[in-house]
């Protein structure tokens, strides 16, 4: 427990010595106590960095928080999806917080790949090559191998050199301080900043374990093989392991490299349309979905493809959560609020005794606003987001596998403008919607289900198992933003909350014992 002090007070040596607290002082003020600590922290004789007053309060919360470092950065990230703790505007202000560091040297990334693959894997990989992008967790070589007799050229990626330790030291400092805050600040723990941290750390820590996105891309592109101008880029399993993972090499224009993607004459417009019915085709057909589509993740292949890099946020939909996202979207295309709320008492996404009457004009009053709007200002990320709203209201239960496709959609809608301003979202969504739900009522598809979801468990057992049961655990926590009681992790949550509960007791009674002992000695 002590060590985990000497980290906090780095930690806090780190935010008071930077400027974070005063920009998030203008979005939502914080405990006076806080303000306390940082001011009693940043005592130095070395002066504060200089504020750059051209920049934006959130391009400075930005930059401050990439300087300091991996936790930062994926508190920053994370932080982002919960404008519930923060606020609308904070949350809005971070969600451009960009994931990149200084790269690791080669000599060191050569050794990591030595040491997880092997030493005859490792010298069978040729022209292996400084690293060409470097994230908070991790960094991209170019490299090739040999594949079954074919040179292929691949991107390894790997795991920074003890980022787990380090992060998982900084993440147990953070919790202290959550749990100290929420002790000594009451107002706070409405919040549950413990178990906000302690969320951060087990997504991260799934996402430090490569094999759990290899596993991700996988299936992704198991499901997507048959779809016309969308490809995955192949996983070399005996490339990958915990700390690397190797996949194809992309030879394409990054989509937010608008004017080049002109230049070759690709159709733009196309690209927007086809890049929104890919991954609502992906969400109702499969329920498997990739939900980091910002522009640096897509990129247009040689071919013409939309191929998408980065697997490791995947989002996930159950069979009734793929049936309603379908029914309610198309239900708004048509206008008809009536079906769309049937479809919510039929699912029990409400309690029986709704007046369907009323939640349909309820839902009206988010659809016909919607309708009234220019095609350029249409979303239907925002659609879902005003539907949990409104329906919040009629105890609907809550559904974290569609809040993440909501926060999902409303980045693939952004992607998709960038390159068509005028894309029409309802024109785009309808023949894909409209095509899913014709074939789930098709006779077959009960037949098919079946043959399909046997084979899927037989499919399963020889594969992963482990690493697959916690990856998709992992979906549930970002999806969710709460800790399943049933889970080990939420053992693990309260074991923490008593050392730290313990340590809190030992520290004041130690404290008063000191008093003692000084008023009888003096």
């Amino acid at each position: 427990m002590i060590k985990k002090l000497i980290t906090l007070f780095k930690l806090g040596r780190k935010i008071a010595l930077s400027n974070i607290l005063d920009v998030v002082s203008k979005f939502q003020k914080p405990p006076l106590i806080i303000k306390v600590l940082f001011k009693l922290l940043s005592l130095s004789t070395s002066s504060k960095k200089k504020i750059d007053l051209n920049k934006s309060e959130g391009e400075r919360l930005s930059e401050s928080l990439e300087t300091m470092g991996t936790t930062f950065i994926k508190l920053g990230q994370f932080l982002a999806t919960r404008p519930d703790i923060i606020g609308e505007e904070l949350s809005k202000q971070l969600e451009n917080l960009q994931d990149k560091l200084p790269p690791f040297s080669l000599t060191q990334a050569k050794e990591i790949i030595k040491n997880d693959l092997g030493e005859d894997t490792f010298n069978s990989i040729i022209n292996l090559s400084e690293p060409v992008a470097a994230a908070s967790i991790a960094q991209v070589h170019k490299a090739q191998i040999n594949d079954n007799g074919t040179i292929k050229d691949v991107a390894i990626k790997i795991l920074r050199p003890d980022i787990k330790k380090i992060f998982n030291e900084e993440i147990d400092a953070m919790m202290l301080f959550a749990f100290l805050t929420e002790s000594f600040a009451k107002k706070t723990k409405r919040l549950k900043l413990v178990e906000v941290v302690f969320l951060l750390k087990e997504i991260t820590n799934l996402e430090m374990d490569l094999r759990f996105e290899a596993a991700a891309a996988n299936e992704y592109a198991e499901n997507t093989k048959n779809d016309v101008g969308f490809r995955v880029p192949k996983i070399y399993w005996n490339f990958t392991s915990e700390n690397v993972m190797t996949l194809d090499w992309v030879d394409g224009i990054s989509i937010r490299e608008t004017d080049k993607l002109k230049e070759k004459d690709l159709n733009t417009q196309k690209i927007a349309d086809d890049i929104i019915q890919n991954f609502l085709r992906h969400a109702v057909r499969d329920g498997f979905f990739h939900a980091d589509m910002h522009q640096g993740n897509i990129f247009i292949d040689n071919n013409g493809h939309i191929v998408p890099i980065d697997f490791g946020i995947m989002g996930r939909l159950d069979k009734m959560s793929k049936r309603f996202l379908a029914e309610i979207l198309f239900g708004f295309i048509q206008r008809d609020y009536r079906k769309v709320a049937e479809v919510h008492l039929v699912a029990g996404l409400v309690p029986k005794d709704v007046p369907i009457d009323d939640l349909a004009q309820a839902l009206r009053s988010i659809g016909e606003p919607i309708f009234g709007q220019s095609v350029k200002d249409i979303s239907g990320g925002k659609l879902l987001k005003q539907l949990f709203d409104v329906t919040e209201k009629f105890n609907m239960q809550t559904q974290p596998q569609l809040l993440m496709l909501q926060k999902t959609m409303v980045v693939v809608e952004g992607v998709a403008r960038k390159l068509n301003p005028n894309t029409n979202i309802w024109t785009t969504s309808k023949p894909v919607l409209e095509n899913w739900l014709r074939d789930t009522k098709h006779p077959m598809t009960t037949i098919n289900e079946t043959i399909q979801n046997t084979s899927e468990v037989i499919k399963r057992l020889p594969e992963l198992p482990e690493i697959m049961d916690k990856a998709n655990q992992a979906l549930t926590y970002l999806a969710s933003g709460q800790i399943p009681q049933n889970s080990n992790s939420y053992t693990d949550l309260n074991t923490k909350k008593t050392e730290m509960v313990s340590f809190r007791n030992q520290s004041i009674i130690g404290f008063l014992v000191l008093v003692i002992f000084g008023l009888l000695v003096f």
